[in-house]
């Protein structure tokens, strides 16, 4: 069984499983619509085979066996348009419960780290961007990330620098409160509010202090090097998202830019699922 093929069994499996009806059948049927989850598995397998809109429908109408695991034929694919459309109804909340779910396929460990990296909006023509005001150039994406297995668990995207790093890395760790043990995070990241909203919520903070007095040291040398040496894991991760999948988002509005973002993660954990 070739890694697409298993890609996609358990892209199709994450879906239903979140669908409200998982028998409902994949393609419209007496003037209905797509099911959810055959949608979603052809946004995945958009992203996973790095194709365009028009180039994964062409692709897929030669590729039956896939078509079949999703539960369509070749007639039954829809327009390159319908499909980017989708994107647009399928909304933040189901992507960032899929890409939960995708994570617990690994069985994270308790042991956490967090870090940012930059993703380049596509270029754009001139008269686009002077019509709707693009001018932000870059998306922020924060992931918090299972040191042990290198799943992503959560991530957090912004077009605009509004509130600090810190005050991101207690949303993500918010959400995951009471599963984890331990959140690391480099120096960036240094704040006392953080640390103490952290362990609030039980978490050991593993950031250590930017040096100005001889008690700064002493706070560091505290923590534990193995642990906190696992940060650099979301170097890893954020490197290995970008080299599958690129470091450019294609869509043009900021939440279609956040989905995408969110999809590349949901399927780089499926993809390590599937390869280890």
């Amino acid at each position: 069984m070739n890694i697409t093929t298993r890609f996609t069994e358990e892209m199709v499996s994450l879906a239903k499983s979140y669908c409200d009806d998982a028998d409902e059948a994949a393609a419209p049927e007496g003037g209905g619509s797509f099911a959810e989850y055959a949608m979603i598995s052809l946004h995945g397998l958009r992203i996973f085979l790095d194709e365009t809109y028009e180039m994964i429908i062409d692709r897929l109408e030669v590729m039956p066996p896939i078509l079949e695991i999703i539960g369509l034929e070749p007639d039954d694919l829809p327009h390159p348009s319908t499909l980017n459309k989708w994107l647009d109804k399928i909304v933040m909340q189901v992507w960032r419960v899929l890409l939960r779910h995708s994570a617990q396929l690994h069985n994270p460990s308790p042991h956490v780290a967090v870090d940012a990296t930059y993703y380049e909006r596509s270029p754009a023509s001139k008269h686009y961007c002077d019509r709707t005001n693009y001018r932000v150039q870059t998306v922020e994406a924060t992931k918090l990330v299972d040191t042990d297995t290198q799943a992503i668990l959560d991530v957090h995207c912004t077009t605009t620098r509004e509130g600090s790093d810190a005050d991101v890395c207690a949303q993500l760790a918010r959400r995951y409160a009471g599963e984890l043990q331990t959140l690391a995070a480099d120096r960036g990241y240094d704040s006392q509010p953080l640390r103490e909203s952290l362990r609030d919520m039980g978490i050991r903070p593993l950031v250590k202090h930017r040096v100005f007095a001889p008690y700064d040291h002493a706070h560091n040398a505290r923590i534990e090097d193995e642990l906190y040496n696992q940060r650099s894991m979301t170097e890893t991760v954020n490197s290995s998202v970008k080299r599958s999948y690129g470091s450019a988002v294609r869509a043009r509005e900021w939440y279609r830019e956040f989905r995408e973002i969110v999809l590349m993660c949901l399927v780089y954990n499926i993809k390590q699922y599937v390869t280890r």
